[in-house]
């Protein structure tokens, strides 16, 4: 599916665009082979192509600016349907009391609250600290702190054990990661034979007009909400640029076959604005 205005640029995808340079130059970089090496390393952000090394602390620049009002900006940029995605994913999960669940990439803890509700023992982690001290800070202010885990690490370098989780689930994460295969990869490791993994995602729109509609929204409305809510216009952009540059339904249903899960299944949501890939540790 192409934008209908991906070839035209407006003034805030400059804007994002020399924002990211400048990050990036903050770094200085030494010698032709240091270079030539960035250069073989080169992955998405949004869309511009950046080292691997970079964007991973682009991306948490992008997540740290945006923590304090992430919540209420996902309400306003989806009109409340994120929740009903990720009641979605909670039910088709279907935890488990005493359920050993590992929230990958959990950021501020809605899935986690959601699977903490029936019985299951959830552990957020992110590598954004800013994220869990958000959803940290909710938790303790509700009154009774929940039994929810808080970890801040890298869903390319799990802090956990081999086998040591009943469930992995991650939502609207796994878009942002450097390296996508190796995300998996650590999500079936920490996996219990028997375990489940899954995955809400943005994806593709399956429905005809309704595609473009959501390009239009995507790229001239979402940025202008993040300025007037979040104060950071840019950083919304990338996140509808990532939603672009992220794998369609199938191809990334074979990534996960790929690294090694198994019985892989998804399902459209809101004719494929999101989607819901289900697969098992064997």
């Amino acid at each position: 599916m192409t934008s209908p205005i991906a070839t035209t640029e407006s003034s805030a995808m400059v804007r994002a665009r020399l924002w990211s340079r400048t990050m990036l130059q903050s770094r200085a970089r030494a010698g032709n082979d240091g270079a030539s090496n960035a250069e073989e390393e080169a992955v998405d952000f949004g869309f511009r192509r950046v080292s691997a090394d970079d964007k991973g602390r682009l991306v948490r620049a992008v997540f740290d600016s945006v923590a304090p009002r992430y919540d209420l900006m996902n309400d306003l940029m989806s009109a409340g349907l994120h929740r009903l995605w990720k009641n979605a994913l909670v039910d088709w999960l279907n935890p488990r009391p005493g359920m050993r669940l590992l929230d990958i990439g959990g950021g501020t803890g809605d899935v986690a609250l959601r699977c903490l509700a029936r019985g299951a023992r959830p552990i957020v982690c992110d590598v954004n600290a800013s994220m869990l001290d958000v959803g940290r800070d909710r938790d303790i202010d509700g009154g009774t702190p929940s039994a929810i885990t808080w970890v801040n690490g890298d869903a390319e370098n799990l802090p956990f054990a081999d086998s040591s989780m009943d469930a992995c689930a991650t939502a609207f994460c796994l878009r942002n990661v450097t390296d996508i295969p190796k995300a998996l990869r650590e999500a079936r490791r920490v996996l219990k034979p028997g375990g489940r993994f899954l995955c809400l995602e943005f994806s593709r729109v399956v429905i005809p007009v309704l595609d473009r509609l959501y390009d239009s929204y995507s790229f001239r409305v979402v940025p202008l909400l993040g300025r007037w809510v979040a104060d950071d216009e840019e950083a919304y952009l990338y996140l509808a640029e990532s939603i672009r540059r992220f794998p369609a339904q199938e191809n990334f249903a074979a990534m996960i076959a790929e690294a090694g899960l198994a019985q892989v299944k998804l399902r459209n949501l809101s004719g494929g604005i999101a989607a819901l890939h289900s697969a098992w540790r064997v």
